[in-house]
């Protein structure tokens, strides 16, 4: 049994069956399902192969993967939180103040190309991480505890539960498209201001 959530974190030479699962003649689960209900964590995500980026865009919809192989098919589970890392361009330093990039508009597109869109739709949250000056390092403030994020996480978790009560889901991430009208619902000012972003951002 396990007492820890898992975290996977493969190199970025993985192959596509090594991340969703495979093996002959009985088919074995991949990093995602090895993830399942943990983190998977993809360091320098452009380094992957495209293809291997690409197996994660159903799992992350549905929640579970089939591999099939001659001898067998299997479903395996994969609900995992989806963690990555990446550089601006391939040496690191595009946009940095002090000017030490060297990449070409073409590399620096060249290398953000290797995401696609669909799977950047199922990236919830982007944050942009600038480098840390010098100064910034050396302060001695007392940064928060792991055991206080833990206690606003137990928290928000907890109302979750309370709210989805005797439906079979537990979190937000697991809510049906029905749950999504019955929860979410917007009031004036949230339809205009998701109206404004849908055509100004170009959602899908």
């Amino acid at each position: 049994l396990l007492t820890q959530r898992p975290f996977r974190s493969p190199h970025h030479t993985i192959s596509p069956g090594g991340m969703a699962g495979g093996g002959s003649p009985y088919p074995r689960p991949g990093e995602i399902s090895l993830a399942h209900h943990g983190v998977l964590f993809l360091d320098e995500l452009p380094e992957f192969h495209k293809d291997v980026i690409e197996v994660l865009r159903q799992p992350m919809e549905d929640g579970v993967i089939s591999v099939v192989r001659s001898a067998a098919t299997e479903t395996y589970p994969s609900r995992f939180l989806l963690l990555c890392a990446m550089n601006p361009c391939k040496c690191g330093w595009y946009g940095h103040p002090s000017g030490r990039c060297r990449c070409s508009p073409q590399q620096v597109k060249k290398y953000l190309g290797k995401l696609s869109g669909p799977l950047l739709d199922r990236i919830d949250m982007h944050v942009e991480v600038p480098s840390v000056e010098y100064e910034a390092m050396r302060r001695k403030e007392q940064p928060e505890s792991s055991q206080q994020v833990r206690s606003r996480v137990n928290a928000a978790r907890q109302v979750q539960q309370r709210r989805y009560e005797g439906t079979g889901v537990t979190c937000n991430a697991y809510m049906t498209p029905a749950m999504i009208g019955q929860y979410c619902r917007l009031d004036a000012a949230g339809e205009k201001l998701m109206q404004g972003a849908f055509d100004r951002l170009g959602l899908t």
